[in-house]
């Protein structure tokens, strides 16, 4: 656990959490007279506006597994709204986690309980639940300004500051093309606040992997492994550090000691094996990497959110038949359908994987029709990353039709655009593989050679059918 200043310990026993600091240790409620005394904490040492040692406990476990990915995230939020209903935190991080999982309606009811107890809470207290209410409203970079401001007062608010991170946070969706040196900008003068704090330790090891720093990223990811194992945070970010370095016997390794204790009900549970499918297909077990996707990353095998079910699926299956695996229809119509009944509106990282269900089933109408609608709505300045969705969907339809030069013509001059729809690097080498395929198929493998000779800080598996970088 961590041991920077003001860190904490967080348990569970007998159906109790348990949280102390390096003082004390709390499993009582505190009396009237200690109260005048002592503020109840947070495990980052912040003042939380309530008097019952239950609530604040339950409530400091829920945020470090929201912060960790771990599963019990809402029964932790429902103990401390229940042991104090008037505690205005637990309501907020309640919001954020329907906000995941696309429950709109209850997460704008937990943000709008949120903002009206916290009135009689601290000023610290109030600006955390307003980055919360204008993150559940669609107001991202309004929330992204105001946390801007909050962590100049509160840079150890870490649960305020988690949604300006990670490739899906608000910085990663900005659209912009420098977002990935901007972020590890905005992280690093944060670090002496935080200590050797695992989560922490987390968002910046990843902030530096995908700035190419890898090699300082990993150091990073296991120190916070060393100090909460059960962390898929901590696992995926090592996970892409090894990705990274082209480290592929060490990824499948590592996961296969990691995944048999991991719980099914993570928010990154699909995730994980996602990556373990691809770092799997690149050592050319396809049969282990087939099955590993299919029992844990496709509809209605997993309980993680749709935006991470759509994604992962849509590019696994892509991918395999990059490298040359027969395509199996079922599934793809599978993963249409769920596409349809879950994105009824466009989002910018699903927008980038929208055209791959229509193009590979052959339904052209359904495939020109959502183009037209991401061509508009990126013209009319509507999404993030603009028009790049509508033209990643160009391409693959492309593809799809074997016009290798046309998908060459496209992508090269987007690629180094598509850093504006979010996700990874290790995610976006879908649109690169896709590229490089395109090369090897229209005999220009020479050229595919030299695009991936341009990107020396990356040394990725390519497994494209036909392409051996070497």
């Amino acid at each position: 656990m961590p041991s920077g200043p003001n860190s904490g310990r967080v348990s569970r026993s007998s159906g109790r959490w348990r949280w102390s600091d390096a003082t004390r240790e709390t499993t009582d409620t505190p009396t009237a007279a200690t109260l005048e005394t002592e503020r109840m904490k947070d495990r980052y040492g912040l003042e939380v506006s309530t008097s019952s040692a239950e609530a604040r406990d339950a409530y400091v476990e829920g945020i470090d597994r929201m912060l960790s990915a771990e599963a019990g995230v809402e029964d932790c939020l429902a103990a401390a709204i229940a042991a104090d209903p008037g505690f205005a935190l637990p309501h907020a991080a309640l919001a954020r986690q329907h906000q995941l999982y696309v429950r709109p309606d209850e997460a704008r009811a937990s943000a709008e309980a949120a903002v009206e107890l916290s009135h009689s809470a601290t000023a610290r207290e109030r600006q955390h639940v307003e980055i919360v209410r204008l993150l559940v409203a669609g107001q991202v970079p309004q929330a992204l300004d105001l946390i801007r401001q909050h962590v100049i007062d509160y840079p150890r608010d870490a649960f305020a500051l988690a949604p300006a991170c990670g490739v899906f946070g608000a910085i990663g969706f900005s659209g912009r093309i420098g977002r990935e040196a901007e972020l590890l900008e905005f992280l690093e003068p944060l670090a002496t606040h935080y200590g050797d704090d695992w989560w922490f330790a987390t968002v910046h090891a990843f902030a530096l992997i995908e700035t190419g720093r890898w090699d300082r990223g990993r150091q990073l990811a296991e120190r916070a492994l060393e100090q909460r194992p059960s962390t898929p945070h901590g696992a995926h970010t090592l996970v892409h550090a090894l990705f990274e370095a082209g480290d592929d016997d060490e990824a499948v390794s590592f996961l296969e000691g990691w995944l048999p204790d991991s719980d099914r009900a993570s928010v990154l549970h699909c995730h994980i094996w996602w990556h373990y499918a691809l770092v799997l297909m690149a050592v050319s077990r396809h049969d282990d990497a087939w099955q590993a996707f299919r029992h844990n990353c496709l509809p209605g095998t997993t309980t993680s959110p749709p935006i991470t079910v759509f994604s992962d699926s849509s590019s696994f299956m892509w991918r395999s038949e990059l490298a040359g695996q027969p395509r199996d229809r079922a599934i793809w119509q599978q993963v249409r359908e769920f596409y349809e009944e879950r994105f009824p509106q466009p989002i910018v990282f699903v927008d980038a994987h929208a055209g791959l269900t229509y193009a590979v089933l052959g339904e052209t109408e359904q495939l020109q029709a959502c183009l037209t609608e991401l061509q508009e709505l990126g013209e009319a300045g509507r999404l993030p990353a603009g028009t790049t969705g509508a033209t990643l969907g160009q391409a693959y339809g492309a593809f799809v039709d074997e016009k290798w030069s046309t998908v060459i013509d496209v992508l090269e001059p987007l690629i180094p655009q598509v850093v504006r729809i979010g996700g990874s690097r290790a995610q976006r080498d879908l649109m690169t593989n896709t590229l490089l395929a395109a090369y090897v198929r229209s005999g220009r493998t020479d050229e595919a050679r030299a695009f991936c000779a341009q990107v020396v800080d990356r040394r990725p598996t390519r497994p494209v059918a036909g392409f051996e970088l070497c």
